[in-house]
């Protein structure tokens, strides 16, 4: 059973949900000021552990930015808190009206000798801000004065750190709402919110950590139970999907065998890099079919695997599956196909669509399923389907599906629920969807991985985890988010050590078990 830190870090909520659990833990009795007080001690002892560029230090000077609502109350208590350590704090209110905690805190800061100010050019230097001007659950365009401040804010060159989510953010959407706070960093409060992991909000979040204040799990359990389960992949939960340890009695076939299709006379790499990423899944046989030109190349690469050389077109595509005798499609637990394929392939595409294996569909295989016309294709699939396509295919693969752009997580289970497969977005935060609408999300990646050849790398890694797990009842959604996530922790590994310029997909391979054994 996981403990329940470890479940309280994979749970995501929007803002309805958030709130509806703060309901219950004040109609039972907790009240506001205490909570608010815990919080704000939380991120008070905290701030001073950050690394920043100048350690903040015992009169450091802080300024406090403090909106009308009980976000604004937090900061206040922050102020407070930072102001009996020592620190040199002022307060920015802009606001005439304000809750009653809120307005009771800063009556109480000015007692202290707290100097607070209206107005943006009345604040002193500071060597950081902490932003309070607006929390979870804001709606509307932020307009003048405040918005002109906040862009005056951003301008200066010293780190700002916000409370609960960066003031102007949507909370579900990320989108800026006319303007947002750019923090250095952002203390999320109780529970992880949507726009953490939406890719337009990831530049105005800086560093996000989780400030956990001991929300029950009875009170998240009975706001959720009804909605579909939207989680952050961790670590724990990754490596506990995957296949290890091994039995110690096992065989190569018992250890899954998959099958790719991939590559062409040119894209020959697509199907090395595929290869790559299966080899490392640790998949006990690996059977690669190309086109009979490639089939050298290939053995030179992968020795293991057993290539299979079939016919192709003159454009150097493979012509049709040429199987070895005694084995077709069913013959394996699971099958990838389509990085390096060309169009000129879709014969294939068509075959394999039609077979009762689970099935991966990337790069061309995704260009000929949407041509083929995707909802229509996979409806008609009785086995598991997985589509691993970036925006631009998710767009041509489902083009009455909400802009991906606009709200990632609401686009990926719209496509996984129309089209019944698991949908696997790739992006900055990628999301994978079942058709259910239970939702995983990667949270953390690299733009090292934004390469040539990296999908093709991902692709062949999750097919052998998924043939690994033929025989294992493990939701195929879990496996997808597992791959995904592996995929990332290589690439921010291989960057730390190579810089985001040298992680080419060749590299990325090398690192697949560098990060696992990290």
């Amino acid at each position: 059973m996981q403990d329940r830190q470890e479940q309280i870090s994979q749970v995501v909520v929007t803002a309805g949900q958030m709130r509806d659990i703060e309901k219950r833990i004040f109609a039972v009795g907790m009240p506001v000021v205490a909570l608010m007080e815990k919080v704000a001690g939380l991120i008070a002892r905290r701030i001073p552990e950050i690394p920043a560029n100048t350690p903040l230090l015992r009169g450091s000077r802080v300024g406090i930015l403090v909106g009308p609502g009980h976000n604004g109350g937090d900061a206040l208590v922050v102020a407070r808190e930072l102001h009996f350590r020592g620190y040199k704090v002022w307060i920015y209110s802009p606001f005439s009206k304000l809750k009653e905690l809120t307005s009771q805190h800063l009556q109480y800061a000015q007692s202290l000798g707290i100097p607070i100010y209206q107005t943006i050019e009345q604040l002193p230097d500071s060597d950081l801000l902490i932003d309070g001007l607006f929390g979870f659950g804001l709606e509307r365009n932020l307009t003048d004065p405040i918005a002109s401040a906040i862009n005056q804010l951003n301008e200066l060159s010293i780190p700002i750190y916000s409370i609960d989510l960066p003031s102007g953010l949507h909370t579900d959407t990320g989108e800026v709402l006319g303007t947002a706070i750019r923090a250095t960093h952002t203390f999320c409060l109780g529970l992880w919110k949507l726009a953490f992991f939406q890719d337009r909000a990831l530049e105005y979040l800086g560093k996000a950590e989780l400030i956990d204040f001991d929300i029950p799990l009875a009170d998240v359990e009975a706001v959720l139970k009804d909605a579909p389960k939207i989680k952050r992949i961790t670590p724990a939960k990754a490596l506990a999907t995957l296949p290890l340890p091994r039995p110690a009695v096992t065989h190569k076939y018992k250890e899954g065998h998959l099958l790719l299709i991939c590559g062409s006379r040119r894209y020959a790499g697509g199907a090395i890099l595929t290869g790559l990423g299966a080899r490392a899944s640790g998949v006990g046989m690996l059977s690669i079919a190309v086109p009979e030109s490639l089939k050298p190349l290939l053995v030179s690469h992968l020795p293991e695997a057993l290539i299979v050389g079939c016919p192709e077109t003159e454009s150097g595509a493979i012509a049709h599956l040429q199987l070895p005798e005694n084995t077709n499609l069913s013959s394996f637990n699971a099958i990838a196909c389509g990085p390096g394929l060309t169009r000129d392939a879709t014969p294939i595409v068509q075959e394999v669509i039609k077979s009762d294996r689970p099935l991966i569909l990337d790069a061309d295989g995704l260009n000929i399923l949407a041509q083929m016309g995707a909802i229509a294709t996979l409806k008609k699939r009785q086995a598991v389907t997985i589509l691993t396509p970036h925006t631009g295919e998710f767009e041509r693969l489902f083009p009455d599906v909400a802009d991906a752009k606009h709200d990632r997580v609401k686009a990926v289970q719209e496509a996984a629920a129309q089209s019944e497969a698991v949908v696997l977005l790739k992006g900055a935060r990628t999301a994978i969807a079942n058709p259910q609408g239970a939702v995983w999300i990667v949270p953390e990646s690299t733009p090292a991985l934004a390469r040539g050849g990296s999908g093709d790398v991902l692709t062949g890694l999750l097919g052998g985890l998924l043939a690994q797990a033929a025989t294992k009842q493990i939701p195929v959604e879990d496996i997808v988010a597992t791959a995904a996530w592996w995929h990332s922790q290589a690439g921010i590994l291989a960057a730390q050590e190579r810089t985001e310029l040298g992680v080419d997909a060749f590299t990325l391979t090398q690192y697949l078990m560098k990060a696992l054994r990290n």
